[in-house]
């Protein structure tokens, strides 16, 4: 869990578009009961993938903009942002094992 980042208005173009290594980005919010399902998940992987890939969640009502940018219209929604844009995208809730599969197929 140490992993885990938090993103918001205020860091997103640094620690997500400006970064180095592709991000993973759990769009939620936290009366979003598909989202605290995924919330291990993600919390898991980001130590799983330590090094590879940057993890972390934004809070959609937190940062409306960003999600409106992404056109975000469900949530969870996660998209994978490589080189400043986005790689891929899954929208809904997912067991573990497929979003694993989700990060590998986008390494």
């Amino acid at each position: 869990m140490a992993n885990l980042l938090h993103f918001d208005e205020e860091n997103f173009q640094k620690e997500v578009l400006d970064s180095d290594i592709p991000v993973l980005v759990d769009f939620w919010a936290p009366w979003c009961a598909p989202c605290r399902i995924i919330g291990p998940f993600i919390e898991q992987l980001a130590d799983e993938f330590d090094g590879k890939i940057k993890v972390g969640k934004l809070n959609v009502d937190d940062a409306p903009n960003i999600a409106n940018n992404y056109g975000i219209r469900g949530i969870p929604t996660v998209i994978i942002f490589k080189d400043g844009g986005v790689k891929d995208t899954m929208v809904g809730a997912a067991p573990k094992d497929l979003i694993k599969d989700f990060i590998e197929r986008n390494l």
